[in-house]
């Protein structure tokens, strides 16, 4: 047995475990960081299929991810490099279109809603009306309620509200009426696309606090933080791989493959697999894998539900491409699709994701792709047959983020011992972002002694 002095131990390699050890390498500590994989990033990662670099899941990124861009410039990962910075762009072809202009926030989103094509002038106001309820209202919803139920009731409360506004009084009466089709209409293209891609839940469940905390920091927030950052690397190398290349740079060491069994605490200290004793170890698994490691720990997320994002993988000849780099699908089996020639240099490869629970779970896979291959078809004139399709479905890829759902703090009852990942408690759903800054909040809690010191 060996004493790691003055050492600290990250438990998985994912976003929150590659946040933590990136953060405390950069203030000068000595880390090791434990992963059962040999690939890094956890439930956002880069896997080899064939001949092919694909991802687990396609992801995007917002503007308004501030910790993630900002750790990705500490470790060397340069976000102009390695994502693709689109504004504001929602399309459903045919049906939809919202583009934000490069205008000062908040002509940018007002324009953007405005000009929107697809919905009448009712409906825009209607949606200038909900941003106007969240701003007043501080972006607090009280209780928490799902997005379904929030969406409802918000035609009356909006209108109530706006005809106190100067702006809109001469008019209420008129344009501040939404009926229950325009209502609809704003759900289906706008409100519900954002809701499941931003919490991967559906709307009859999702918590509108949590979505509101969204378009707070994006929609409503400065012009660039609404933009849209879609990676042009796989996942595992837009930030964990240069993370950590870089706390092995100072010092820190990547144990890949190292499926931790055993960690018990030894005094004040913690014990990994026989060998090793910490005086401090952050936990950054799935908190599903709580049990196996730390079982009083599992009680704190017994009571989570769990949501699928499915993602298929279909290659064309290399012609082949989507009129945008991201589309919606409305009235699909697939909600967005992604073109990565255009992202990654991938060509003939269109990436289709399905987030949340819904009706694809209920037919065969192979029917699942074809229903896909014909959407595709309907956007590109005569679409040959895919070369390949594969499918990578993540069963548990997040907590279904549901009203007033208790999550477990970082701190926890067992002393030299912190939670990081996406489920922590926090105001972001289970994100990329939220799973950042998780692990940074974790980081700073063991180095708040030597911040309190110096």
């Amino acid at each position: 047995m060996s004493v790691a002095a003055q050492k600290i131990a990250v438990i998985g390699a994912g976003y929150a475990g590659m946040a933590a050890a990136a953060t405390l390498a950069a203030e000068g500590k000595i880390v090791d960081v434990f992963e059962t994989s040999r690939t890094l990033g956890g439930r956002a990662r880069a896997v080899p299929l064939g001949d092919e670099t694909l991802d687990n899941g396609q992801h995007i990124l917002v503007g308004a991810y501030t910790e993630t861009l900002r750790l990705m410039k500490i470790v060397g990962a340069d976000p102009t490099k390695l994502l693709k910075r689109i504004p504001l762009r929602l399309e459903f072809p045919g049906e939809f279109l919202l583009v934000a202009p490069r205008l000062p926030a908040p002509l940018h989103l007002a324009f953007a809603l405005l000009t929107a094509r697809g919905i009448t002038w009712r409906e825009k106001f209607a949606a200038v009306r909900l941003m106007q309820g969240l701003q007043r209202d501080k972006f607090r919803i009280q209780p928490d309620i799902s997005v379904a139920q929030w969406l409802s009731d918000h035609p009356t409360a909006a209108a109530q509200g706006i005809r106190k506004a100067p702006l809109c009084a001469g008019i209420a009466g008129r344009l501040c009426k939404a009926d229950t089709a325009h209502h609809d209409k704003l759900r289906k293209v706008m409100w519900e696309p954002l809701c499941i891609a931003a919490l991967n839940t559906p709307v009859a469940d999702a918590s509108a606090q949590v979505l509101a905390n969204v378009l707070r920091d994006s929609l409503a927030s400065n012009r660039a933080a609404s933009d849209f950052l879609l990676p042009q690397v796989d996942l595992s190398n837009l930030f964990p791989e240069p993370a950590a290349a870089f706390v092995e740079a100072h010092g820190g060491k990547i144990h890949r493959q190292h499926r931790v069994t055993n960690l018990h605490s030894v005094g004040n200290h913690w014990q990994i697999d026989d060998d090793q004793i910490y005086d401090q170890v952050i936990l950054a698994v799935a908190p599903y894998h709580l049990a196996a490691l730390v079982p009083e720990l599992a009680r704190s997320v017994e009571h989570f539900a769990w949501e699928p994002i499915v993602t298929t993988y279909l290659s064309y000849p290399g012609h082949v491409r989507l009129p945008q780099a991201m589309l919606g699908i409305s009235d699909g089996y697939a909600q967005w699709l992604f073109d990565r020639g255009t992202l990654c240099g991938q060509h003939g490869m269109i990436a289709a994701v399905i987030s949340a629970r819904g009706r694809h779970l209920d037919i065969p896979m192979s029917e699942l792709e074809r229903h896909i291959h014909a959407e595709i078809g309907r956007l590109i004139p005569d679409l040959p047959e895919p070369i390949k399709v594969q499918t990578i479905t993540e069963k548990r890829a997040t907590f279904s983020c549901v009203p007033n759902l208790q999550r477990p703090m970082l701190h926890t009852h067992l002393p030299g011992l912190f939670l990081a990942g996406d489920y922590v408690a926090g105001d972001y759903p289970a994100t990329i972002e939220g799973a950042v800054r998780a692990g940074v909040a974790a980081a700073l809690v063991v180095l708040a002694p030597d911040k309190i010191s110096t």
